[in-house]
């Protein structure tokens, strides 16, 4: 009788995944619809390992921001293209629809904020029916807007239809001293993330002299960063989008706060919607993902065309990092 060859973990696994492929079912995170949890190797809820595939980083990952325990999608689905307004004009049965369509490709990361105009109303009957633990939601509050700031915040969250968001982060500051100018704000972050309404908190910022600012601070725990490769409304010491940014400046911020724990999320990725050919949507996304100081990056969609590309070039990237390697 042969001896029984040693059952390598890989095999046990996917023995499990055989055995267990015609009674689980997964409900569908869109429309109540049942799927097999373990045979659908396109299911987002398995982990590579599971599937059989490599271990090459993909879009869709959920990854940790910092020192956090937020776990985000690389990829996130921006809804402030122009001002928001690129979504609000899909309407909402069309933005419905893309968003659930990103969802469903795995891009779990929600990024909104309250100056987006009506985005945070378009998100909730886009998300009702979506288990709020299978999607992770960013907003953004102005800073020096609001006298009760915690205030805003519940309605934030009654408006988006969500009990907490993941992050919260105070909006495009744009001055050396707005630690100083925002400490009140500041403080009042941290009393939402210790009341467990916000779970992680930060800032975006909008020029360089913000960035170096922020780049020599310990608050907060995410970093929303404008980064592509030739500077396009990115950070220079003009703080305007009309002259390039100081790339390889923002690169050295970026590296030093993600050294220092902070969470990185690119945004500006597709230089604001102003790379419109293929070859510059991919030279600017091999450019952000060869840097292993980014933790993430969102892009405001509005077809699954663009979804569909984003996802592809991100995996190509990220393939290729891991070639070099």
């Amino acid at each position: 009788m042969d001896r029984p060859r040693p059952i390598t973990r890989r095999k046990f696994i996917g023995g499990v995944v055989a055995s267990t492929a015609g009674t689980v079912a997964a409900k569908n995170l869109l429309a109540g619809e049942t799927t097999p949890l373990l045979t659908d190797d396109t299911n987002p809820l398995l982990t590579r390992e599971a599937k059989g595939l490599s271990l090459t980083p993909t879009a869709t990952d959920l990854v940790r921001l910092g020192q956090t325990s937020v776990k985000i999608s690389r990829l996130g689905f921006g809804t402030g293209s122009r001002g928001g307004k690129v979504q609000r004009e899909l309407g909402q049965k069309d933005f419905t629809r893309l968003l659930r369509y990103a969802i469903d490709r795995g891009i779990t990361f929600i990024d909104t904020a309250d100056n987006y105009s009506t985005a945070h109303e378009m998100i909730r009957p886009a998300i009702k029916d979506i288990a709020r633990e299978r999607i992770q939601i960013q907003c953004k509050i102005p800073h020096g807007k609001y006298d009760d700031p915690l205030k805003e915040i519940d309605r934030f969250r009654k408006e988006v239809g969500t009990d907490y968001f993941d992050s919260m982060l105070i909006h495009c500051v744009k001055t050396a001293d707005w630690l100083q100018e925002q400490q009140r704000l500041m403080d009042l972050l941290l009393t939402a993330k210790d009341r467990g309404i916000v779970r992680a908190v930060g800032v975006s910022m909008h020029g360089l002299i913000p960035l170096r600012a922020t780049a020599k601070t310990s608050w907060g725990d995410v970093r929303q960063v404008r980064i592509n490769h030739n500077g396009t409304s990115m950070d220079n010491l003009k703080g305007t989008t009309k002259e390039p940014g100081d790339v390889d400046e923002v690169v050295g911020h970026v590296k030093k706060m993600h050294t220092a724990g902070k969470g990185i999320i690119a945004m500006k990725v597709i230089g604001n919607g102003n790379f419109t050919d293929l070859s510059t949507r991919r030279a600017s996304i091999d450019f952000v993902m060869a840097m292993d100081s980014v933790d993430a990056a969102v892009i405001g969609f509005k077809s699954t065309g663009e979804i569909d590309e984003a996802i592809a070039n991100i995996n190509a990237a990220l393939t290729q990092r891991k070639q070099l390697t």
